[in-house]
């Protein structure tokens, strides 16, 4: 966001659109029937810039805890970013906690809105999605967020018209300040569901030799949580710690599932899982050897 940056739409095998420009690396895919709408989830990239101009525009205010834009003018992915990160309540996080879900999000409802039956839009590792009639999703989940492995695969179906999931955890792309190697969450929105990730994420953290934590502006001058230590590496814990983290990555996510803010987790710490009845129930298999 910092100077002028390219921009790179490219059509991909299968008919998926790869929108690429700066922090932001969006694959859409858009169907009416069984058919893909290349053409349209092209013009949907172009939209997905016009989103990250007007984050862009008002990232100085996004940036502080608590932060508020100037006005309820600005733009109404400015204020859902806003919304999402005062819905899950931790005063640790910024507005930008819930960026590329929002984003996201911008551009599975411009599409959903001509016409299209299915669509998935994936921000880095968060993902939106519209289903309309009987169509539905599969989602894999990776217990370890560097990795692009999965582990268990979950089905998502058109009761609901969207859904948003979105994955945090240490080694990822963003700061984290738990220990968890991944947590998944799933929500209505992928606003929801990024911002939640982010906090539930966190959670898990515990004091351990094995971990270590650096200020947040030490590890990226640009951080918008200066001040707030972040882990920047978990070596290999013990049993009872990794049980200790689970647990308390799984009651925040249960303290949101019960606040209706999402729908359910996923939690991974070093191999050691927890997941909530929501996740439990739409498990489709789980991938074996994927640790």
């Amino acid at each position: 966001m910092r100077g002028v940056v390219e921009q790179i739409i490219q059509r991909l095998r299968g008919g998926s659109v790869l929108a690429e420009c700066g922090p932001m690396r969006l694959v859409i895919s858009a169907w009416i029937g069984k058919l893909a709408q290349c053409d349209i989830a092209v013009r949907a990239a172009e939209e997905a810039f016009v989103y990250l101009e007007a984050v862009a525009e008002a990232r100085s205010s996004l940036r502080r805890i608590g932060g508020r834009a100037p006005d309820k003018r600005k733009h109404f992915l400015v204020e859902r970013m806003i919304e999402s990160v005062s819905a899950v309540g931790d005063e640790d996080l910024t507005p930008m906690a819930a960026v590329a879900g929002t984003i996201a999000d911008g551009v599975a409802e411009f599409l959903f809105a001509r016409g299209m039956t299915k669509v998935v839009v994936e921000n880095g590792g968060d993902i939106s999605v519209r289903l309309e009639s009987d169509e539905f999703v599969t989602v894999g989940i990776r217990p370890e967020v560097g990795f692009r492995k999965i582990s268990h695969i979950i089905a998502l179906g058109s009761e609901r018209r969207s859904w948003g999931v979105a994955t945090s955890g240490l080694g990822g792309r963003s700061l984290t300040r738990g220990v968890a190697s991944g947590v998944t969450t799933v929500a209505r929105t992928a606003s929801l569901a990024d911002a939640a990730a982010t906090a539930v994420a966190n959670a898990s953290f515990v004091e351990d030799t094995q971990v270590i934590r650096r200020p947040a502006e030490e590890v990226d001058p640009y951080t918008d949580i200066p001040g707030l230590f972040v882990t920047v590496k978990a070596g290999v814990l013990n049993e009872a710690v990794k049980n200790l983290a689970v647990e308390r990555a799984m009651s925040r996510a249960e303290e949101l599932v019960s606040k209706d803010v999402i729908l359910g987790a996923f939690v991974a710490v070093q191999g050691k899982i927890g997941m909530t009845q929501f996740v439990r129930d739409r498990l489709v298999k789980e991938v074996q050897h994927r640790f």
